[in-house]
């Protein structure tokens, strides 16, 4: 192995576990542990420390633009490729949960990849996104510029379950 596959498996391990331990957290808050909770939000912050000292280490990091390039790369990526080929095995094996993830998913990243063309090419005419606010639903992922839809087109739920990002 080398040093460069090295940084991109911890980094892959470190970002795991950042949100593994959220959805611990999540977990633990809910049966009532709240120091349990906040034990697992403090490891899940570490975890993500590393992983952002390990992607800055191998170059991870670039422009803006050139960072939108790559998000556009990954979004279309997973929306035309992974999750269609994910799809296709949960149809075969009959496992529903799994489908409906995988479909809210890959609809969301299409959704991604063209706010991130978008954002590209406001950073290249060298100014910020036009926009308010940015909504993004809590049941599938799918994001929303400035005023959202009543429901989501993605998964169908009603705007109350949309979280304005800070």
């Amino acid at each position: 192995m080398t040093t460069e596959a090295n940084l991109k498996e911890a980094f892959a391990g470190e970002s795991r576990a950042n949100r593994t331990y959220a959805v611990f957290a999540e977990q633990a808050e809910g049966e009532g542990f709240k120091n349990v909770a906040k034990l697992y939000r403090a490891a899940s912050e570490a975890e993500a420390i590393h992983a952002r000292r390990l992607l800055r280490v191998q170059a991870g990091v670039g422009s803006t633009v050139e960072n939108l390039r790559k998000s556009v790369e990954g979004e279309t990526h997973e929306f035309k490729s992974l999750y269609p080929a994910f799809i296709k095995v949960a149809e075969e094996e009959k496992k529903s949960e799994a489908l409906i993830a995988y479909t809210y998913a890959m609809k969301a990243e299409e959704v991604h990849a063209d706010f991130y063309k978008k954002a590209m090419d406001a950073v290249q005419g060298k100014r910020d996104l036009n926009v308010a606010k940015i909504s993004i639903c809590t049941v599938c992922g799918n994001i929303f510029f400035n005023e959202a839809p009543e429901k989501c087109p993605i998964c169908g739920v009603f705007k109350k379950k949309f979280q304005e990002v800070p």
